[in-house]
């Protein structure tokens, strides 16, 4: 292992491109502690530890920050505003037929759909920065924490503005270092910032239970932690690979096809997607109620069944949802129609199927069968976090379950095979070999 990162580290491109890649990563950490201006951060410090940062929103866009939202620092915005509009375009395709035809253009409808994301991300950090210096003002960021409740030097229109400002140019440049370290670099540039943000917050979170918990404790996470890592690793790289077999066809004088490959049906298709759904909306209730009167008898319920994780109420909502959005997810990523079009095109058929109509039922049948596993082991991995929180009292710092652990599991696993697929092209093995 050690003789393959030196072989890595001593092919000219290959270490250029690691290098560049190391080098984007440390200065998007160094910018998560430089704190935007106009903003007590002495105070900010003191108001840190409050209990109730880590629940809803506020808890999932400082996780994909790497701790920066609550650092209130010029990256506090992170990488979420880009991953809302990834998604909102995707979401997009489906009821905008325009979207949908610039996907099938190929490189130029690509470059155009990106350029639209880039655009919303911009307008969402506009939108997102407000919210949060708005959260600031009144300390609902903080969980209405004594002595946290507005934490701006220069509460003037000018001073907020400029703090607006400075949040989504943070938004802006994250994400033109992401699109850097995918041309520039090794992997996904995008993926491995959110991997890098989620990763920074495990050592603490570790420190934090060994801290409260003790040395047992501290023990039985870690070895629970690993066999969770190994489940996830497991079905992470699990698929199901459907035969394809081409048939032969005559181009002018030389014959195309004849070749067999597959299609590959990950267990977990959707990815961590699903969760983030499931978070954002159980968020909303809650939200809604603080505009409520406390009195009322529908802000004491969501208060009492939807606010706190520990709740049964709210681990089976959690649940469910997860499940929901995992088959929602997958509905609208892969289309069984335009796979079953696209082999009927080129000549291509499944082996017992008949192309078109029948090739797209059975395309169905298999998503839908293969996705129940997938999204029982979405719910399952989302709800550690929660069994964690009644068990031994670490919802707040426990770094094994959830959204980081998909997160850091599949973002260093592809990185790892494009590493891998570079070595083999310039020594014939790879790293891992």
């Amino acid at each position: 292992m050690l003789g393959a990162i030196g072989r890595a580290f001593k092919t000219p491109d290959l270490r250029n491109k690691l290098l560049f890649t190391l080098g984007v990563i440390v200065l998007y950490r160094l910018g998560s502690f430089i704190p935007a201006p106009g903003i007590d951060y002495t105070q900010v410090q003191q108001c840190v530890a409050a209990p109730q940062l880590n629940q809803g929103a506020f808890g999932l866009i400082n996780l994909f920050s790497g701790g920066a939202l609550l650092q209130l620092s010029i990256f506090a915005l992170g990488i979420m505003p880009y991953i809302t509009a990834s998604i909102i375009t995707q979401l997009l395709r489906v009821v905008i037929p325009r979207f949908e035809a610039l996907h099938k253009e190929g490189a130029s409808g690509q470059a155009k759909l990106t350029q639209y994301t880039r655009y919303m991300t911009i307008g969402l950090g506009i939108l997102n920065a407000t919210t949060l210096v708005s959260t600031v003002r009144t300390g609902a960021l903080f969980g209405n924490v004594e002595g946290c409740q507005n934490l701006i030097i220069n509460d003037t229109w000018w001073g907020i503005g400029i703090i607006i400002l400075t949040l989504t140019a943070g938004t802006g440049l994250i994400m033109w270092l992401g699109e850097q370290i995918t041309e520039r670099g090794v992997g996904n540039g995008m993926s491995l910032l959110i991997f890098t943000a989620v990763a920074a917050g495990f050592p603490s979170a570790f420190n934090a239970i060994l801290t409260s918990q003790g040395i047992d404790v501290f023990l039985i996470v870690i070895l629970v932690g690993l066999a969770i890592v190994g489940l996830v690793v497991f079905v992470e790289q699990s698929q199901r690979r459907i035969p394809v077999q081409y048939a032969k066809r005559m181009v002018g004088r030389r014959m195309f096809g004849g070749t067999s490959t597959y299609i590959p049906i990950k267990v977990n298709q959707a990815g961590v997607i699903p969760i983030i759904f499931a978070s954002s909306v159980l968020y909303l209730p809650s939200l809604i109620a603080q505009f409520g009167d406390p009195e009322s008898a529908w802000v004491g319920w969501i208060t009492e069944y939807l606010t706190a994780g520990d709740h049964p109420v709210y681990m089976i909502t959690y649940f469910v949802l997860t499940i929901f959005f995992a088959y929602f997810y997958v509905a609208i990523t892969f289309n069984p129609e335009e796979v079953a079009d696209n082999m009927k095109k080129y000549g291509g058929f499944i082996p017992g199927i008949r192309a078109g109509r029948p090739t797209e039922q059975y395309l169905s049948y298999v998503l839908t069968r293969i996705t129940f596993p997938g999204s029982l082991y979405l719910a399952f991995v989302a709800m550690i976090p929660l069994i964690a929180l009644v068990l031994i009292d670490a919802n707040q710092n426990f770094p094994f379950g959830g959204t980081s652990l998909l997160i850091v599991i599949g973002v260093g696993l592809e990185t790892v095979k494009q590493i891998d697929s570079q070595m083999q092209q310039r020594h014939y093995e790879g790293l891992l070999r």
